[in-house]
């Protein structure tokens, strides 16, 4: 599976960005997805995650209510809706695929990386 994500740019703080990532490869639709985000000197840390079917959702706390993923397996992309967006909510942003369908918060359980989008929210 190959990920190309794409969306990002610079917002003022409270508005709105919505975040894109694009799959190659027959096995998307049976992968786990995750967005995860690294802020300028700081760990990647994790964001949202959904299940195979798009039916289950999972968020860290700091974004949950904020923040929305969705996919749509038809067209083999994932997406990140960003509402009321913070200064602290700027980092690199990058989509990830678990083909055990696990929704983990780790970073490791996931073997598939796109190349990242930034996101810059001005205060």
């Amino acid at each position: 599976v190959q990920l190309q994500a794409s969306g990002g740019g610079l917002v003022q703080a409270g508005g709105s960005l919505r975040l894109s990532c694009t799959a190659s490869g027959r096995t998307f639709s049976s992968c786990a997805l995750g967005w995860f985000r690294q802020a300028p000197g700081k760990e990647r840390e994790f964001v949202a995650a959904i299940n195979w079917r798009g039916t289950r959702t999972y968020y860290a706390g700091s974004v949950k209510g904020r923040l929305a993923i969705s996919r749509d397996n038809a067209k083999n992309t994932v997406y990140l809706g960003m509402n009321s967006l913070i200064p602290e909510d700027t980092a690199v942003y990058y989509c990830a695929a678990d083909p055990t369908g696990s929704m983990s918060m780790s970073r490791d359980q996931y073997t598939y990386w796109g190349q990242g989008t930034l996101v810059t929210v001005s205060s």
